[in-house]
């Protein structure tokens, strides 16, 4: 192993770093800065993480080995929280749906009375 600094471009770090902060906040894994509360939206944060992705793609024989580790250890990271985060929503909604069909299902029906 040696002491020499990552042959990473400062630039390069700061751009890959800014787009995968942005997904992780899109997601609801990070507290917004601006607002100081968890925000979600799973749409914008696909659309960040593809944007990555181009970029991984645009950008492929011109990155340092140590440029190219980094954005690839990004998107893993970044697509595995995609997932978690999707499987979260989807189980959610789920919850919700059977929650109101069961909520639903105890109510009178039009023309019935609730007293006897």
């Amino acid at each position: 192993m040696s002491n020499d600094p990552p042959n990473i471009n400062v630039h390069f770090f700061q751009l890959v770093f800014s787009l995968q902060t942005a997904a992780m906040q899109q997601m609801g894994k990070i507290v917004s800065p601006v607002t100081g509360e968890v925000e979600k939206d799973m749409t914008i944060a696909q659309t960040t993480i593809d944007i990555l992705a181009m970029l991984e793609t645009k950008m492929k024989g011109n990155l340092s080995d140590e440029e190219s580790g980094f954005i690839g250890r990004s998107l893993y990271e970044l697509r595995m929280n995609y997932v978690d985060e999707s499987k979260k929503s989807v189980s959610t909604e789920d919850s919700s749906a059977k929650s109101k069909t069961e909520s639903e299902d105890s109510e009178p029906q039009s023309g019935e009375s609730s007293s006897s």
